[in-house]
């Protein structure tokens, strides 16, 4: 089994949070709070994919 990057879990959680923020935002009616989860959710994706990238390019993974 190879070493684990918890940089990437981190970010796994951090997305699996927002997008359950986005359900319960959807829940209260809160179209702000919707919105903001959605923003939260493309940055942290954003952030994983370019993490990711530079990672490969140094020969890390």
């Amino acid at each position: 089994m190879k070493n684990i990057k918890w940089i990437f879990v981190f970010y796994a959680i951090v997305a699996t949070v927002s997008i359950m923020a986005i359900g319960i935002f959807v829940g209260e009616g809160s179209v702000l709070g919707v919105l903001g989860a959605i923003v939260a959710l493309v940055a942290v994706m954003g952030f994983g994919f370019v993490t990711k990238k530079k990672m490969r390019e140094r020969g890390e993974l």
